[in-house]
């Protein structure tokens, strides 16, 4: 069912809810009120019956009969009995000849136990009310038909009918013009975003002035497509300069192996050739490698192995494999802050993606300064691992900071020094898959430091 109708749907249901409480209470408190006031006008009159039936000496049966037949109250049918304590009838009176009051011995009793009994007979409504006097007992039963306040309470009925039938038709109506409008921005998204592709990714929602849910849900949207789009064009651009990156030494070893076969050349020039083909496929084989890492860093945390490792230990790593890389190459380790408990030292993560993410930042630190040392100081906190890489190089340039996390990405200054450009952004992958964060902080012809931060497990 479409959204529309439902909204219409449950508004009508609310809408009948509330009419049918509504209409229910008010025709029940009504008729409940006028039942109340119709025995409290028949018990009066039995009691006024009562007194002047006590008052033998000054009212006999006949007069009492002419007053009551004078009595002018908006009751039809009017009927008044009185019963003595044998139950037998003392006096009678009805608007109507031959009209009477059946009662029995049974509600006599009951009103003499209970003082007052109410009870209905036919259309009619009564009260037999018991009077207790020394050597006088009485029950006088008091009837009548209450035409005024049926007719009344059937025409309050037939209003609340009407008046729930009009307010279910409104409440339907107004539903629909209500959701209309409700889901009119809803509608307009829908069509902004239909139009928008993979080649337009720059058009944007208009998210409109109120501040409301429609507001928000443009605004997200947005944001989903400023990410969409940035990731579309960091793909581009991955693509592009991936494709740049092995096109150039496949072509040097084709040109080279050309330029070889074109005529008779020593074994010694051969074997030159050769070692220059060797160099180019280690170096595409460098780079391919590089590839699946970032590849691996950059896809799903649900399919990497996670296991808790201790951050030291990788940390202790990191020294004898840059050594084995470049024997100018040095590193400096320190840990502050070390607790006692080993439990505090674990991280949640994969060893060997952040090794590779923490020897990047430490490459890229001997590369750059001028005497290749690089200096890596952790420093352990209740709730998170500090690891600071400290190099003497030149330092970042401000306006450099923001684009030296983009694959291939390189600045002028540094070309000439060997690298794929993948090393820092890859590291920054790899934290993130690990929630943790990189910032980088440099001082011109003094050095940089690069903060990497990662939360203590547990404490994701």
């Amino acid at each position: 069912m479409p959204v529309r109708y439902r909204i219409i749907l449950l508004f009508t249901l609310v809408v009948f809810f509330i009419l049918g409480i509504v209409c229910g209470s008010i025709y029940y408190f009504t008729s409940t009120s006028r039942s109340k006031m119709m025995r409290s006008r028949l018990t009066n009159r039995a009691i006024t019956t009562s007194r002047l039936l006590r008052q033998s000496e000054v009212f006999d049966r006949h007069l009492v009969r002419r007053i009551d037949s004078s009595m002018s109250i908006s009751l039809k049918s009017k009927a008044v009995q009185a019963y003595n304590e044998e139950n037998k009838r003392v006096y009678s009176y009805m608007d109507r000849w031959q009209d009477s009051i059946h009662s029995t011995n049974e509600l006599l009793n009951e009103a003499r136990e209970k003082g007052s009994v109410y009870f209905r007979e036919g259309d009619k409504e009564g009260v037999a009310y018991y009077t207790a006097m020394p050597g006088n007992d009485l029950v006088i039963i008091s009837a009548a038909v209450d035409e005024d306040g049926k007719r009344n309470l059937s025409s309050l009925k037939q209003l609340l009918i009407t008046s729930f039938i009009l307010g279910i038709l409104i409440s339907f109506a107004g539903g629909y013009i209500f959701s209309a409008r409700l889901l009119r921005p809803v509608k307009k998204i829908t069509e902004e975003v239909t139009d928008i592709y993979a080649y337009n990714l720059a058009r944007r929602i208009q998210e409109g002035n109120t501040k409301d849910e429609w507001y928000k849900l443009s605004k997200t949207l947005n944001d989903l497509l400023d990410r969409l789009n940035q990731s579309f064009e960091m793909q581009r651009r991955f693509i592009s300069n991936a494709s740049h990156e092995l096109s150039t030494p496949l072509t040097l070893i084709s040109s080279q192996l050309e330029v070889s076969l074109q005529r008779t050349r020593t074994d010694e020039e051969y074997r030159k050739v050769m070692q220059d083909v060797v160099n180019d496929v280690h170096y595409m084989n460098n780079l391919v490698q590089t590839l699946l890492k970032f590849a691996t860093a950059s896809g799903n945390p649900g399919g990497l192995n996670i296991d808790l490792i201790r951050i030291d230990e990788v940390l202790m790593r990191i020294p004898a494999s840059i050594q084995k890389q470049d024997t100018s190459f040095s590193v400096s380790l320190q840990f502050n802050n070390l607790p006692e408990d080993e439990d505090k030292l674990l991280v949640f993560g994969n060893e060997e993606l952040l090794f590779t993410a923490f020897r990047n930042i430490v490459v890229n630190a001997c590369k750059y300064s001028p005497d290749h040392h690089a200096e890596v100081v952790l420093t352990v906190s209740p709730d998170l691992f500090t690891i600071a890489v400290i190099d003497k190089g030149p330092g970042i340039p401000d306006s450099e900071v923001e684009n030296i996390f983009q694959p291939f990405y390189r600045m002028e200054e540094t070309r000439s020094v060997g690298g794929f450009g993948l090393g820092l952004s890859l590291a920054s992958r790899i934290m993130k898959l690990h929630k943790g964060e990189i910032n980088v902080e440099s001082v011109s012809n003094t050095g940089t430091t690069f903060v990497l931060q990662l939360p203590v497990a547990g404490k994701l």
